[in-house]
Parts: structure tokens; sequence; C-alpha cells
């Protein structure tokens, strides 16, 4: 027969065991399978756009002949439809700064009381430099606004119509941008994007006979291909 003793320390083994129970199991290793992180696609700061762009002039002049204000003596300028290209970097979500590179052709004729008087031709270098604010909740369209500073270099100046010499100064100018994208996928979008340029140099005809400033103020409209690293 089993001791009265021997009774109870049988008892409390299996009572120890039981208890013990929860706690190995919970440091057995577990058949369920933890779920895995979600994979984060990378971001990336970098955009370019490609657009046809139409350099739309809104001419004004203030011109001197011999030293004389020429009365109603205007000009027009010609427009001109370029390819373009720009480089975009993303500081953050929304705030981005624009690189805009190109190059427009144009011609430049009297008007006003100068009208019929070919001028002459130049091509302008107009990288302007934007700083942007994107808004980013409207799911695939993605509006901006931006603002910014242009330097137009004039090159290839070119006397027409009898005159001799025709000289534009290099100049800086204010930039105003409104624009959206509309992505069509992570990477390509479609762009429209209106700029205007606020430019006004100095003009030369003939080396001084005829100078002054002209305000060329264009409007700058492009369409395009975006492209999202």
């Amino acid at each position: 027969m089993i001791s009265h003793s021997l009774r109870l320390s049988l008892a409390a083994a299996l009572l120890g065991a039981t208890a013990l129970s929860p706690a190995l199991a919970a440091d057995m290793p577990s058949s369920k399978a933890v779920p895995a992180a979600p994979m984060l696609t990378p971001w990336s700061p970098w955009m370019i756009r490609g657009r046809a762009l139409a350099v739309v002039p809104q001419e004004e002049a203030s011109l001197r002949l011999g030293g004389a204000p020429v009365v109603g003596g205007k000009v027009d300028i010609s427009n001109s439809v370029v390819p373009e290209l720009d480089i975009t970097y993303f500081f953050t979500k929304n705030i981005a700064a624009e690189l805009v590179l190109g190059v427009t052709p144009h011609n430049v004729k009297g008007a006003g009381s100068l009208a019929g008087a070919r001028i002459g031709s130049a091509w302008l270098l107009p990288p302007t430099l934007m700083l942007q604010y994107h808004f980013t909740d409207l799911g695939p369209f993605k509006p901006y606004v931006g603002v910014g500073v242009n330097y137009t270099v004039f090159f290839n100046e070119k006397a027409k119509g009898g005159f001799t010499d025709f000289d534009l100064k290099d100049s800086f100018g204010v930039a105003l941008q409104a624009g959206f994208d509309y992505m069509l996928d992570e990477h390509w979008g479609l762009n429209f994007d209106v700029k205007k340029i606020f430019l006004e140099p100095k003009v030369k005809v003939n080396n001084g006979l005829v100078s002054g400033k002209v305000k060329i103020d264009p409007w700058l409209i492009g369409a395009g291909v975006t492209y999202r690293f």
C-alpha cells in the first residue's frame, strides 16, 4: 500500500506540472506564421517634363531717337513655339524646385508710328528657376503653383530693314506659374503649365541711335509629358 506521505508527494508533483504547462507552452516556438512587414515603395525626389511651349510676348516699348522720345513708337515681337525641358527636385512631398530650359527665336518689327519697319531678330535663352507648392490630396490630379526668377540671355541678334546694329541687353525677371500633372501610373503623366515672365530689357539699334526699353512680358503656355523617377 502507498503510504500517506508518498501520496502527498505525488499530488504535489502533479500540481506543479499543471502549473508549469502554460509557461512551457509560452516558451515554445509558435507554429503560426508571423506576417511579413509591408514593402514600402521608395520615394524619389526627381521629376522631368518635356513640353511643347508657346511663347507669346505682351510687348510694349519706350524708345528714343537721337535722345528724343519716339512718339507712338511701338514694337511687335513674334510668337514662337519650341520644345522645352524642365527638371524638378522635391524637397518634401509638397515643396519643389524646378529648372526650366529652352531657347526661343523671335522677330522684332516696328508698330504704331514705326509700323512697317523691320528692326531685327534674336534668340532668347531664358533659364528660369521656380519654387513650387504641389497639392497632393487629389488623387492622380496634382496641381501646383510657383514663383521664381528668370535670367534671359539674348544671342544671335541680327539687324534688319536697313539697320546696321541690333542689341538687347541680358536681363533678370520675375516669373509666376500655375499648372498640373495628371498621373497615368506611378511614373508617367500628362502636364499642362502656364508661366508669366516680367521681362524688360534695354535695346539699342544702330549703336544707340535708337535706344530704350522693351517690355516683353511673355506668356509661356506648355503641354507635354511628365516622368517621375
